[in-house]
């Protein structure tokens, strides 16, 4: 069944789908949005008891349900300041080095950091080489992306691109996926070095936005399927510098997260194994420079 559903999604109009469920996930009829939720409450389970709003039908559209907030100190940061810690709830399919400029999507299938990145020549010089973990999103995990370290925003651009599912079966199956993928991808200036964050789109995957642009996709300024990178300038009032832990953006629907850092900044902890759940502010590793004062 895992090869059929992979072949089918060749074939599925990707964006309108998206564009569907945008529209359906976000109606405020109360009949609609309760049916919504309540399907998927029963499919799901998500675990609701860290959720801000913990009774689901008291949410305006099953968009907010999905993408709730947590309580506060739901997600405890980890304290120490050299530990790069998860930026979403979520399960660890990879983490570590970049075999040059290559990285692992599944046994036996690699994708090129360059095509990830846009072909960004600079990115791609400062992280080649470098360490990376790939983070997968369920449905029923919490949807929003936190800062795995302090930096400051200093780039950002969306590549279009298929939402191909990126359940462990297309991800198998589907060559260079999250580089075919729509992706939005933030760089940072850290206290010790840069680090980049690639929210990957997937298949009913209708909207990524960030604290600093907004809603990035469906994109606004051309057609969804427009070739090209689009450069994104800040229009929120969110400043540019965050902390550890501070909210990045979000997702609507499943989907996953690459974290990718330069060469010789990071120590993976040796317990993440591919299928490690992990959740926001855990630690994943520890940074081998000292953090500036």
């Amino acid at each position: 069944m895992g090869g059929l559903f992979v072949r089918l999604q060749y074939l599925l109009p990707h964006h309108l789908l998206c564009r569907i469920v945008y529209a359906l996930t976000r109606a405020r009829s109360v009949w609609l949005k309760n049916l919504l939720i309540d399907a998927f409450m029963r499919g799901y389970r998500p675990h609701m008891a860290d959720a801000l709003e913990p009774e689901p039908r008291y949410y305006p559209s099953f968009n907010a349900f999905f993408t709730r907030a947590l309580r506060p100190q739901a997600r405890p940061i980890d304290p120490d300041p050299l530990r790069v810690v998860s930026p979403c709830d979520g399960t660890l399919s990879v983490a570590g080095a970049l075999a040059g400029g290559k990285l692992l999507q599944a046994k036996g299938r690699y994708f090129s950091l360059a095509s990830l990145l846009g072909d960004d020549a600079g990115w791609v010089k400062v992280l080649q080489g470098g360490a990376y973990a790939t983070l997968y999103l369920a449905p029923f995990n919490y949807h929003r992306v936190h800062m795995p370290l302090a930096g400051r925003l200093i780039g950002a651009w969306h590549i279009p691109g298929r939402l191909f599912s990126v359940n462990s079966a297309t991800v198998d199956r589907v060559p260079d996926l999250f580089a075919r993928n729509e992706r939005v991808v933030c760089a940072f200036a850290g206290d010790h070095a840069p680090f980049v964050v690639v929210l990957v789109g997937a298949l009913f995957v209708g909207s990524m936005s960030t604290v600093w642009h907004g809603e990035i996709t469906p994109w606004r300024g051309a057609r969804t399927l427009a070739r090209g990178v689009h450069q994104l300038q800040p229009t929120g009032v969110a400043d540019l510098r965050q902390p550890r832990g501070a909210e990045l953006g979000r997702f609507n629907m499943g989907s996953t997260v690459l974290l990718l850092l330069p060469p010789g900044l990071v120590r993976w902890d040796q317990g993440l194994a591919p299928g490690v759940a992990v959740a926001v502010g855990e630690g994943l590793g520890s940074l081998s420079v000292p953090v500036r004062s």
